[in-house]
């Protein structure tokens, strides 16, 4: 019998065990009610979809389009802190954390399952968003371009070229799938946020401490450019002060790199080199922060 087959060997490292762990997050979340969010933000939906804003069609599915993916993003990012946040302590609460560690459980992979939890959840949630915001601007996409052909057609005055043109122009800034990336934008950012919470979680003293300091490494991550370009500005393009800032990318992430998927829900076009970079910088970032999480982890006695 080969060594790796041994009775009672256990192996370093499995997918399964992280598995596990990441699917009994996700029923712990429910079980916290944390989807209750959704209903807010559908009802928020609807009463965007029903406001009349005294500009044209193309104009008004465009703001309907900012505010409804701008409130996706909000609610994405705040659950990732504040659901992640509550997990560890809960988990010492409940003596839960201490059931888990006692068996063949690495502390990589519980950590590595608490995020992939979080993440699952976060997830299944922008999935369901996308799914209501879709089907609103579909809804008045369709009133749009119905009522725009029906006056054109009425007018006389405007040919079939013109008419197929302003509707092609509703039509761009309807719901098209390339949307589905600035949904893809918004789970990014808020994996970043959440593998930050869950290294804050391994030390901080509570939730509150965790999600406040989280919530300002997320402000401070919008404002690595406008703060690097004053300082190096004022210190008159100082080496040192370069390299610092470069420090405090790596320890806070620059979360305006996402901004991208705003050009995107206004129909501007997409660079797919840029969305391919975004995905591999999220993956560092999550790796950065897993093992940072590991190092502090690994020392606490349970």
């Amino acid at each position: 019998m080969s060594e790796a087959m041994k009775p009672g060997k256990v192996r370093l490292f499995t997918l399964e065990r992280i598995w596990t762990i990441a699917t009994s997050t996700v029923t712990q979340l429910i079980r916290m009610r944390t989807f209750y969010f959704l209903l807010s933000f559908a009802g928020l939906v609807i009463a965007i979809g029903n406001l009349n804003i005294p500009d044209t069609p193309a104009k008004e599915l465009s703001m309907i389009k900012k505010v409804s993916f701008g409130t996706m993003d909000l609610f994405a990012w705040l659950f990732a802190i504040v659901s992640t946040a509550l997990l560890i302590p809960r988990d010492i609460e409940d003596r839960t954390l201490y059931t888990i560690l006692s068996k063949p459980v690495r502390r990589i992979e519980y950590l590595a399952g608490k995020l992939c939890g979080v993440l699952i959840v976060i997830g299944i949630s922008l999935l369901v968003m996308f799914a209501v915001c879709g089907t609103m601007i579909s809804f008045r996409e369709a009133g749009f371009v119905k009522n725009e052909r029906n006056t054109m057609v009425k007018d006389g005055r405007y040919s079939d070229q013109e008419i197929d043109q302003q509707i092609a122009l509703i039509s761009k800034h309807g719901m098209r799938p390339e949307l589905g990336i600035a949904v893809a934008a918004s789970f990014m950012k808020a994996a970043v946020i959440a593998s930050v919470t869950i290294f804050l979680s391994t030390f901080a003293s509570s939730s509150l401490f965790t999600i406040i300091i989280s919530i300002l490494i997320f402000l401070i991550g919008h404002a690595h450019a406008m703060a690097s370009s004053f300082w190096l500005y004022h210190s008159g393009d100082n080496v040192v002060i370069r390299q610092l800032f470069k420090i405090v990318k790596i320890l806070i992430p620059d979360f305006q790199l996402y901004s991208f998927s705003e050009g995107i829900v206004l129909a501007e076009p997409v660079v797919y080199s840029l969305v391919g970079q975004m995905v591999l910088v999220t993956i560092g970032y999550l790796t950065v922060f897993l093992l940072l999480s590991l190092l502090v982890f690994i020392d606490k006695e349970f």
